[in-house]
């Protein structure tokens, strides 16, 4: 039995790959997890530049990417000593962060439904 798969599946695939990590994004760092978060963060903007059905999501991705790396190297760099990434930023800095995980969530889900409906 041989496993044949197109070019459109698994492009597909990798979409519902990115969209689900975009959506876990703002869940982990509302939850306390905000290091954690870095992973699908990462796994969104790497599936959001590979996918060509994503182009219009690769700005959101990028964006929440920077905010990342800026709360990141500032919790490591600040002359704090809170233990994690969590409990260095604010409430306000928590909720933006967040709202910007939703923003970039529901930016791959409208770009999502719209290569699906062009197909």
């Amino acid at each position: 039995m041989a496993i044949t798969t197109s070019r459109s599946r698994v492009v597909g695939r990798t979409s519902m790959t990115v969209l689900v990590a975009a959506w876990t994004v703002p869940v982990l760092v509302a939850a306390q997890f905000a290091l954690i978060a870095g992973i699908p963060i990462a796994i969104a903007l790497a599936g959001s530049l590979r996918d060509p059905r994503l182009r219009a999501a690769r700005w959101w991705s990028g964006a929440i990417a920077a905010v990342y790396a800026a709360a990141l190297a500032s919790w490591a760099v600040g002359p704090g000593n809170a233990p994690s990434l969590s409990k260095s930023m604010s409430p306000v800095a928590t909720a933006l962060f967040a709202a910007a995980g939703v923003a970039v969530a529901v930016a791959h889900q409208v770009v999502r439904r719209r290569s699906s409906v062009a197909e």
